[in-house]
């Protein structure tokens, strides 16, 4: 297929175009998918189990790329990023996964640290006041010393947020982030993506719930069967 040529402009954060992705054993995840989210947009990407929604989001880091197709992130075309240069592009992407993902033999503090101290650029203080403020953004700063095994589901899930944004990233990803949650505390995780997003953030939920989405009138990508079917609702102007 041809590539149509892009014009990606500085308030693009996120262009996907003619977007394929074939396994080796014919399975084709993602079939020619075009898309463009604005700096700061907020969107919802849904659809059915194996819809695709899990692989629009693992290459925006790129854990997988293309098998055609072009993405831009930031302005940077990932089929050019090379690999030593791909822990750069992950430290302005923040990454939510539906189970938080915690390691539970440390304690919230060094859990939401591990991002800064595996880049190692950061002095111990400053990596303290990041942690910290990443915990107060979430609720979460008088937990710091504790064990991630005597959270509750929702404290969970939010720690695992503030490990996301400790880096502060330019783009927060999240599959399923509010798919283990009861409704209160699935609100409670959204309002916190809101506020990020109120502060320049631009964010990108997998989710299957369509009656949480609904009600926070953000714009909807809908997949099916590795298509995009659907390009709804508000958060673009």
């Amino acid at each position: 297929m041809k590539l149509r040529s892009i014009r990606c402009n500085r308030q693009s954060m996120i262009h996907f175009t003619n977007v394929s992705n074939r396994y080796a054993n014919g399975y084709e995840a993602l079939n020619n998918v075009s898309f463009e989210i604005k700096r700061g947009e907020m969107v919802f990407l849904t659809g059915h189990s194996g819809a695709g929604k899990s692989t629009v989001l693992k290459m925006i880091p790129l854990l997988e790329r293309p098998s055609e197709g072009q993405i831009i992130i930031d302005e940077r075309d990932l089929g050019r990023v090379k690999r030593r240069h791909i822990p750069a592009l992950r430290r302005d992407i923040g990454i939510i996964f539906q189970d938080s993902k915690l390691l539970n033999d440390r304690n919230v503090f060094d859990n939401v640290a591990l991002p800064l101290l595996l880049s190692g650029e950061h002095h111990p203080r400053e990596v303290g006041r990041r942690v910290r403020a990443a915990l107060d953004k979430v609720g979460l700063l008088a937990r710091e010393h504790d064990s991630p095994v005597v959270l509750s589901g929702g404290e969970r899930q939010r720690i695992g947020i503030a490990r996301a944004v400790v880096n502060r990233p330019k783009v927060l990803i999240a599959d399923e982030p509010t798919g283990n949650l009861d409704p209160e505390l699935a609100q409670e995780v959204m309002r916190l993506f809101e506020q990020f997003q109120q502060v320049g953030v631009t964010v990108l939920i997998a989710s299957h719930d369509l009656e949480l989405i609904s009600r926070l009138k953000k714009r909807i990508l809908a997949l099916r069967k590795g298509q995009l079917i659907a390009d709804q609702g508000g958060g673009r102007s």
